[in-house]
């Protein structure tokens, strides 16, 4: 089993009702026990579309077998369950956002995946609710940015 951290977020509809249901879904699949869920935060838009409604964002951390390519499809999976679409410029609206974080401490840079996620360090909104789940980062100061 790996430790591994998930970001949630939504800006589209009831954000929390989706967010925690798809942290219940995570729980059901075989493979992922569920090891702490963070709070979660109302955030403004990041990027280059900021005429959008505000996001919820938390993280959960999962132990997992499944590696992380498969654990990749699994998270795409059930953000296109909750109608996540991805027409349309990068950063824009959405019903559901689950990002893999981090997965151990492996490194991975392949088409589609990068782990840790490559923006990690520049989001408060990502950093605030690892470091309450008890993730600090091995040797790296993360400040964040909102």
């Amino acid at each position: 089993m790996v430790r591994a951290y998930v970001g949630l977020g939504s800006n589209v509809g009831d954000r929390e009702t989706v967010l925690r249901e798809a942290v219940q879904r995570l729980a059901a699949e075989p493979g992922i026990e569920i090891v702490a869920v963070s709070s979660l935060r109302e955030t403004d838009p990041v990027g280059p579309i900021q005429e959008q409604p505000r996001f919820l964002n938390g993280a959960v951390a999962v132990e997992t077998s499944l590696a992380p390519r498969p654990l990749l499809e699994l998270l795409l999976r059930i953000e296109a369950e909750y109608g996540r679409r991805r027409e349309g410029p990068p950063g824009g609206p959405r019903t559901l956002d689950l990002d893999l974080l981090l997965y151990g401490a492996e490194e991975i840079d392949e088409p589609g995946l990068r782990v840790p996620h490559p923006r990690l360090h520049e989001r408060a909104f990502v950093l605030e609710p690892l470091a309450e789940l008890g993730w600090s980062p091995p040797g790296q100061s993360y400040t964040g940015s909102r």
